[in-house]
């Protein structure tokens, strides 16, 4: 492990321009922080499959996936008659809305790449195919600069010498860059501020121990790590502050879905009155979704529970249960903050406002 790398200067997905079309490349964040690797995908499939087996996670950074996996695709076919072309997009659409079902950023981000592609329908393959591919770029910048728009907007909310626990991992690695709940406290202390981190380390797939302790100990932001049932403990001792998560969907009366085990935390945070702060990007919000429990929630395999890696240590034949995310009422989130500003107490009136 190369303990000298700025996370700065790692991200969690890359463009690179080859002789022929290009490749995206990802890094490997199931193999994380014992190898530091990244992976090339070159269609639709290949993205899709980076998705769901979890190379690439965090709700901003699927998003940025799949549309490059729009555009790898259109690249890959642009040799093709028209209605072959039509055809076979059409497919690579399908194969990369099946990825994952809970982070609606994944949706956004192809109903996005389907209008650059119906406003290109009249030109030939090659031609919206670098239309598509220059989209993708458009959308992946886009992502860096909320980030850091979140950044400032949420830094604001935190004292000097805050103790800020999170929840699974909504930094560089889930995004373009920068970070959701990591990109507040990295710009908290990028204003001077001394911040530091309780980790969860958010079981069954580690993503606090794995990916969020390694990217704070990259920057020297101290960083503190703990098992997912230490979290209530801390609290009545009065060493947490304040609590922010990120968020694969909130749905249009502010209810949040994250990461399992997050309605624990914020439980937690309001029987010992801690802040539950919730940073996320407007393309994370559906509008489409009247409360939480319209979100789809996905059921993954069971191995993740009954061991990690080679190590198994449940019995076996146990039945398990496996759901990745859950859902946390908008009565117990404080404030939400997204690139136009901190909505404090969301509801359906104050999130509706944000895209009038």
């Amino acid at each position: 492990m190369n303990h000298s790398l700025n996370t700065a200067a790692v991200v969690a997905l890359r463009w690179h321009e080859a002789p022929d079309y290009g490749r995206l490349e990802m890094l490997d964040q199931t193999r994380l922080p014992s190898v530091f690797e990244y992976l090339s995908y070159d269609s639709a499939a290949s993205v899709a499959e980076g998705i769901r087996s979890m190379v690439v996670r965090g709700a901003p950074a699927i998003g940025v996936a799949a549309a490059y996996g729009v555009a790898l695709e259109a690249l890959r076919l642009q040799a093709q008659p028209r209605e072959a072309f039509d055809a076979a997009m059409d497919i690579g659409f399908s194969v990369l809305a099946q990825s994952r079902p809970t982070a609606v950023n994944l949706f956004w981000a192809l109903d996005r790449m389907q209008r650059y592609r119906e406003q290109h329908k009249q030109d030939s393959p090659s031609l919206v195919a670098a239309a598509l591919l220059d989209a993708a770029k458009a959308i992946h910048e886009e992502d860096v600069r909320i980030n850091q728009q979140m950044g400032e907007h949420g830094a604001a909310l935190l004292a000097d010498g805050a103790r800020v626990l999170t929840h699974c991992n909504a930094g560089a690695l889930a995004t373009a860059g920068h970070g959701t709940a990591l990109g507040v406290i990295r710009s908290a202390v990028a204003a001077g501020k001394r911040i530091s981190v309780i980790a969860d380390e958010t079981r069954p797939f580690l993503q606090g121990a794995r990916l969020t302790a390694w990217e704070m100990v990259q920057e020297n932001i101290p960083v503190t790590l703990i098992t997912d049932n230490m979290a209530g403990h801390l609290m009545a001792r009065g060493e947490v502050d304040a609590v922010i998560v990120g968020t694969d969907r909130v749905a249009a009366n502010g209810d949040v879905a994250n990461k399992i085990g997050t309605y624990m935390v914020a439980v937690l945070a309001a029987r010992h009155g801690i802040p539950f702060y919730v940073a996320c990007p407007l393309s994370t919000i559906d509008m489409s979704i009247d409360n939480g429990s319209q979100i789809p929630i996905e059921e993954r395999a069971s191995h993740e529970v009954t061991g990690f890696r080679e190590t198994q240590w449940a019995a076996a034949g146990v039945q398990v249960r496996n759901p990745s995310f859950d859902v946390t009422p908008a009565e117990l989130v404080s404030a939400i903050i997204t690139e136009k500003g901190v909505i404090h107490a969301p509801d359906l009136a104050k999130l509706s406002a944000l895209f009038s």
